[in-house]
């Protein structure tokens, strides 16, 4: 029996609408059939926690008198600069902006204590954060200096905007050569030493939505602990990538841009993240719900972990050089006992996303629409699928030559 976004709203409006986890869903199918399961579950709620490189934030800081035209001038908070490009008081902050007096990686591997995705966590901790600001000056934005302390409590808007998060599927991180790197997937240790992955698996959200059928643009969710909403696919959004029969994809794929009040945020769900020998970064959360529309669906979202495949990549030679291959193809329930075979060699894993934190969010996100909190978003368009013609191109490089 089909249903439609609109009928499982009114369901929830009534406190009627059944509701189950990503995790939950799966016992269920295995019990009841996929039949009964996708008449009686509503809604299933999917979840991640995880370094998101690609996320930032955008604020208002009101007008000063006399006035100031950041627009084209130089600010910073905390240290960390922000990018002044928009107009005469609006800023935005990346994840990954250093300060630029920190010592980066001038000694490596370097420590990255303090950046753009600490910023953020210390602006929705309602800490006071010391804001500098240059200008060139106009009639009508004379001021050419700004030095004062904000809080979020008193700006007029402040917004988490984010390019690109939520990844369907991604590599296992491994490291053929004799010594120590340092890479956004972790400390990698030589010899093959161990092996990083990060995803939430058989939780995450387009893993448990393969083809995009549910999540598109005006999708809502759960976004760093308040509610967020889906804008536009995400960069690097490729959906043309191989699958498996069940439709997951077996290398990195979809991805969402995302954005949402930071007001609402809490730290706990956000949080500042140093990458040793990398950068800093923002750990997030993200929850999303799923309507149960048809069995297709629910057949989707009780995917299990040994169902969902992934490639193992030398991130020594193969990725940072941008070369094409894999050394084997393991399932997420093989990463998740804690050790995998690569090249005949036993190999510890680790996950730099937290499973637990999925559940948790996960379940959040349950209670809240059974409480008729949150209701679904039902989208205006569907992210660019596998035969929308889609695809990300590498760049092109056409060297300057001096002079010219």
């Amino acid at each position: 029996m089909a249903k439609t976004i609109k009928e499982i709203n009114e369901k929830i409006k009534k406190g009627k609408a059944v509701v189950v986890t990503a995790e939950e869903i799966i016992d269920i199918v295995d019990e009841k059939g996929l039949e009964e399961a996708a008449n009686t579950i509503d809604v299933v709620t999917t979840a991640t926690f995880g370094p998101m490189c690609s996320s930032g934030a955008y604020f208002n800081i009101g007008a000063v008198k006399p006035k100031i035209k950041l627009g084209g001038g130089r600010a910073s908070l905390n240290n960390v600069p922000v990018y002044t490009g928009f107009a005469a008081a609006d800023l935005y902050i990346g994840a990954n902006a250093l300060p630029d007096d920190g010592p980066h990686n001038k000694v490596f591997p370097g420590a990255f204590k303090y950046g753009g995705g600490h910023v953020i966590e210390d602006l929705v901790a309602e800490k006071d954060l010391k804001l500098i600001a240059t200008a060139y000056g106009t009639d009508c934005y004379p001021r050419k200096n700004l030095k004062t302390w904000i809080n979020i409590k008193d700006l007029n808007e402040a917004v988490l905007f984010n390019p690109r998060n939520a990844y369907q599927n991604y590599n296992v991180a491994v490291n053929l050569s004799d010594k120590i790197i340092y890479t956004y997937m972790g400390e990698l240790k030589p010899k093959l030493g161990n092996a990083n992955y990060c995803s939430a698996g058989q939780l995450s959200p387009l893993l448990n939505d393969p083809y995009y059928k549910t999540i598109g643009i005006g999708t809502r969710l759960f976004l760093g602990g308040g509610v967020g909403y889906v804008v536009w696919q995400g960069t690097q959004h490729n959906p043309t990538v191989k699958r498996k029969d069940n439709g997951v994809p077996q290398a990195p794929a979809g991805t969402l841009a995302v954005l949402g009040d930071l007001k609402q945020m809490k730290p706990e769900w956000l949080r500042g993240t140093s990458m040793q020998g990398y950068g800093a970064t923002l750990t997030l959360g993200i929850g999303i719900p799923i309507p149960i529309l048809n069995e297709e669906i629910c057949r989707w979202t009780a995917v299990r972990d040994e169902e969902i495949y992934t490639q193992i990549v030398d991130y020594s030679e193969v990725y940072p050089q941008g070369k094409k291959g894999s050394l084997g193809e393991v399932n997420y329930g093989e990463l998740k006992k804690g050790k995998i075979t690569v090249q005949g060699k036993d190999v510890p894993t680790g996950n730099l996303s937290s499973y637990p934190k999925a559940v948790e969010i996960a379940e959040t996100l349950k209670k809240w629409i059974m409480k008729g909190d949150f209701l679904l978003g039902e989208p205006v368009a569907y992210l660019p699928g596998p035969d929308s013609g889609y695809s990300v191109k590498p760049l092109t490089e056409r060297p300057i030559k001096e002079g010219g």
